[in-house]
């Protein structure tokens, strides 16, 4: 088997091919063939479905810089590394049906991506950088133990197809996907959340849990914000809007942590746009009618949930008819 793998691999270097199939080949590394000498810079598409990998290795994206397609279906894989952000032709990545616990942040250096499928894996949480990519169409996260989203999730207008079927923690879906096509059958099942509870806030009997990075949940009544959050945001206007740059910031003016949010904030609000990193005031609208993909069956219990940035903005936004 190894010496007709060399012997396939060999070929599509020494003939420039542009498609290799290598699935159902029981390979439990990723093949070190691939990434000697040059002669697959213009390998357009890898497959490698059905296989045992548990890692791919760090410098893909310099030994294959021009994929355009990666298809990993069907592996034991546990972590993405990060260097998959520089992948930059990248546009479709299906790792769905292995074992990964989260994505790579940097994967929103991806720039190209359009078609992202990870259903059928471990995923808890989903990285707020994400939101990030500017191609993303269709994004699919099936099958997993998400109980929430980022809270700018379907900002971007080209993000237009998101699935997160049978998810049955997850009980609200960020406004911003309100519109788009959404495939959430078995979602919001009452079932109970172990390990440690994330934050959550509730509006009658349904509970709807919130991204751990979220730090306070407002409320109508809680007009003034938090000294931390306004100084965020002061920052954020100064550099981001007069000078459409952070980088003038460095972990020297800043601990780390805050320079991060400040490039990524945890989202914006739904009704104004304004960036939040600390608070967010969430309002919750039951399912309406919007383009819904597959049948309910009589399970789907996921609402909206618009999240603002002061009272002002929770008590002026609604759903656009």
């Amino acid at each position: 088997m190894a010496s007709e793998l060399c012997k396939t691999i060999s070929v599509a270097r020494l003939e420039k091919h542009k498609n290799l199939f290598l699935n159902y080949r029981n390979l439990h590394h990723f093949p070190l063939e691939l990434l000697k000498d040059e002669g697959l810079q213009y390998l357009e598409r890898l497959y490698m479905k059905r296989n045992s990998l548990t890692t791919l290795p760090e410098n893909l994206a310099q030994k294959l810089p021009n994929l355009v397609e990666l298809y990993l279906h069907s592996n034991n894989i546990v972590v993405i590394p990060e260097e998959v952000g520089d992948l930059k032709e990248l546009q479709t990545l299906d790792i769905s049906t292995n074992r990964l616990l989260t994505l790579p942040e940097r994967l929103h250096l991806c720039l190209s991506l359009q078609y992202l499928t990870v259903d059928r894996n471990q995923l808890r949480c989903v990285p707020r950088h994400l939101c990030q990519l500017p191609s993303l169409n269709e994004l699919s996260m099936a099958g997993n133990r998400l109980a929430f989203l980022p809270l700018d999730l379907g900002r971007s207008r080209e993000l237009q197809y998101v699935y997160v079927d049978n998810n049955i923690h997850l009980k609200g879906l960020p406004s911003y996907l309100y519109n788009k096509v959404i495939g959430c059958n078995g979602c919001g099942a009452p079932i109970h959340v172990p390990e440690a509870t994330p934050l959550s806030f509730s509006s009658g009997q349904l509970t709807v849990f919130l991204p751990a990075e979220v730090k306070a949940v407002g409320t109508e009544s809680d007009h003034v914000l938090p000294l931390q959050e306004l100084a965020m945001r002061r920052l954020h206007h100064a550099y981001h809007r007069f000078l459409k740059d952070l980088n003038f910031l460095s972990p020297v003016s800043l601990p780390r942590s805050l320079l991060e949010l400040l490039h990524f904030p945890l989202g914006h609000c739904h009704r104004c746009s304004e960036p939040m990193f600390t608070i967010v005031y969430p309002k919750l609208f039951p399912l309406r009618g919007t383009p819904m993909a597959g049948l309910h069956q009589g399970r789907t219990t996921v609402s909206f949930v618009a999240y603002c940035c002061s009272t002002q903005c929770l008590q002026t936004f609604d759903l656009p008819s």
